[in-house]
């Protein structure tokens, strides 16, 4: 990708964009959490369902940056704290489900596999809306997206929402990567969960910790 491409799109600093983007992609936050235990819990098929609702829901939340959404948030501070609490509600919700799932697979080591598969499908049913909500119910990454890409976006270019649209679809071919490592990754790790159930129950205690986590940063959030 030449830079008179990159300027024709109005696009500027386009490899040191790429490296951001990379290496917050590969930060670990709840929605690459969510995917690689639905992965590791139920294999490749739903990792992606879950992949799916990942990509939309950031996907509906750079549209609605590019629209203008992030200045409503920071024009008015009561939407942007009422969706922050939702969200870190949601997101503690999700690990004190996993949390249980953990004590059911712990207590249920010596059951039949039956019970635990039963238990597994309950825990991750929809993962496709759990991960589209999950992605949805943060006011940051609106905040995030906006304030990162227009930094890349020249500021004389006619048409900036283009500039934005192809952003959009690096930072999205970026995180595709990343998150099909990732559930092929976790899919590894089913069959070692299948047979050791007590590391299945740590790993699920660990990812809902994390998520339990996550709530209590995005609660802690502020506008600045």
């Amino acid at each position: 990708m030449n830079a008179f491409m990159l300027a024709h799109f109005g696009i500027t600093e386009f490899w040191t964009f790429l490296l951001g983007t990379i290496f917050i992609v590969l930060l670990p936050g709840p929605n690459s959490m969510y995917v690689l235990s639905v992965a590791a819990r139920r294999g490749v098929r739903l990792g992606y369902q879950a992949a799916c609702g990942v990509f939309l829901g950031d996907t509906i939340l750079m549209v609605l940056s590019a629209a203008g959404v992030a200045s409503l948030l920071k024009a008015s501070p009561t939407l942007f704290y009422i969706v922050k609490y939702i969200g870190a509600a949601y997101l503690a919700w999700i690990g004190l489900q996993m949390l249980r799932g953990a004590v059911r697979n712990w207590r249920a080591r010596q059951q039949s596999a039956v019970v635990e598969q039963k238990g597994a499908l309950n825990d991750e049913a929809h993962p496709f809306r759990k991960a589209l909500t999950l992605s949805l119910l943060n006011p940051k990454a609106i905040l995030f997206f906006i304030s990162f890409f227009v930094q890349f976006v020249d500021p004389h270019y006619a048409l900036p929402a283009l500039s934005f649209v192809v952003l959009g679809l690096v930072c999205q071919s970026c995180s595709f990567l990343y998150l099909t490592t990732i559930i092929f990754v976790g899919a590894r790790l089913a069959a070692a969960f299948r047979a050791r159930r007590r590391l299945a129950a740590g790993m699920s205690s660990g990812v809902g910790a994390m998520f339990i986590g996550f709530s209590a940063k995005l609660a802690t959030a502020t506008l600045n």
